[in-house]
């Protein structure tokens, strides 16, 4: 998927990211040391506050949910094959923050390549996407095919009890997934032995109501941070979707994925993925070297960026609307 999606970039776009798609050792190994051992020194510092007070270990729960982000965000590159040269480097790290995030790292790696294969394209949803209907779609269903679609885009299910489903449930026995698919079953099943065995350690030595206790607030957090952020990447006013016989991919990258402005501390800790129209338009880019494409490249500049307080907005929009050629809310229905 990967060699393909570059192949679809016009051949300036591939020309011009190409020295900034190369990843760099040492700074992929400096942001896994910065984002690892502030986890594993936070998660003991929970482990301690548990014996001083709950409220205080919820609170240190905050910044260590942040660097989960990060960590997934490495795996994320690893995925895309940009967080280091050798693709067999990208797999074992990538396997092993599987285990971490909850999210098995080959299954995943599969979904998302289809996602950026197919971002924005109305006739290839269903992999790796937030699930989102035409305006026509959604009248043609019955009355509870509407209330299950309604009840699925509420912002509580999206993002709060969502995310519990999909990393703790969902992730591991992904139904739905083709059989054909060995190596992601594979990494499915292993994931779940190796989280069996992170458990049954934790269960002999610190306890499983301390493990829970620990674990679940970052889980939490971490989930629902992860799931806005992938929701707010292509669900906004202006966002792109065409059918497949119009779709473009460079176009959907730099209309269909959002440009984040988020506070300088958040893109560190998110890796910078919301400068998500570059990392569409070239997932080979290191989240390391986004900032500095937008800030060389001046047409990436002119993408329209997004604040935090214009993206609240956009968790009322449900439905695309081919008609006028946007996002929609259920109230822009009218007699429909």
């Amino acid at each position: 998927m990967q060699s393909d999606e570059n192949d679809t970039l016009p051949e300036s776009w591939a020309k011009r990211l190409g020295p900034y798609s190369r990843p760099s050792v040492g700074r992929s190994i400096f942001q896994l040391l910065n984002s690892a051992i502030p986890f594993v020194v936070l998660w003991l510092l929970m482990l301690a506050s548990l014996d001083v007070s709950y409220w205080l270990t919820l609170l240190l729960a905050l910044p260590t949910a942040g660097f989960a982000v990060r960590l997934f965000i490495i795996q994320h590159d690893c995925g895309h094959g940009s967080f280091f040269r050798s693709k067999t480097a990208n797999t074992a790290l990538g396997s092993v923050l599987g285990v971490l995030t909850l999210t098995p790292y080959t299954y995943w790696r599969k979904t998302h390549a289809i996602h950026h294969a197919t971002s924005g394209n109305l006739d290839h949803r269903g992999f790796g996407d937030v699930t989102t209907l035409t305006v026509e779609e959604y009248v043609a269903l019955g009355r509870w095919g509407r209330m299950h679609y309604r009840f699925y885009r509420h912002p509580l299910i999206l993002f709060v009890i969502g995310p519990v489903y999909e990393f703790i449930l969902k992730l591991r026995l992904p139904l739905g997934t083709p059989w054909s698919w060995k190596r992601e079953w594979a990494s499915v099943l292993w994931t779940n032995l190796a989280l069996a065995a992170v458990i049954a350690v934790m269960w002999s030595t610190i306890g499983i109501r301390a493990f829970l206790a620990i674990q679940l607030p970052i889980t939490l957090i971490s989930g629902g941070a992860g799931v806005w952020l992938f929701y707010i990447q292509h669900q906004f006013d202006g966002a792109y979707w065409e059918r497949d016989d119009t779709w473009s991919y460079h176009e959907a990258a730099l209309q269909g994925s959002s440009y984040y402005d988020l506070p300088a501390i958040l893109h560190w800790f998110t890796g910078n993925i919301g400068i998500h129209h570059v990392h569409h338009l070239s997932s080979r880019v290191p989240n390391y070297h986004l900032r500095k494409c937008v800030r060389e490249i001046p047409e990436l500049q002119q993408v329209q960026g997004m604040s935090i307080l214009e993206s609240l907005k956009c968790a009322r929009l449900k439905l695309w609307d081919e008609e006028q050629g946007r996002l929609v809310g259920f109230e822009g229905l009218g007699s429909r």
